[in-house]
């Protein structure tokens, strides 16, 4: 059976779903419910989380259209 990813874009893809799972458990954490906590503003749930998830869907966009020289 012929794979239609080679087997480096496999884990290009692998690598890039990790980086895009740690991204969103940085965005994770307690809630504000009824006492306000000025927890959810904090920068690794404003900032780095998502910038780290939108780093991981371009490589993955790169991981799928990755091709290597032959």
């Amino acid at each position: 059976m012929k794979q239609t990813l080679p087997k480096l874009n496999l884990i290009l893809i692998a690598v890039s779903f990790a980086i895009i799972v740690i991204g969103f458990c940085l965005m994770v954490g307690e809630p504000s419910g009824e006492v306000y906590n000025p927890d959810i503003f904090s920068f690794r749930r404003i900032t780095l989380g998502p910038m780290i998830s939108l780093f991981g869907f371009v490589s993955m966009i790169f991981a799928i259209l990755f091709r290597a020289k032959k």
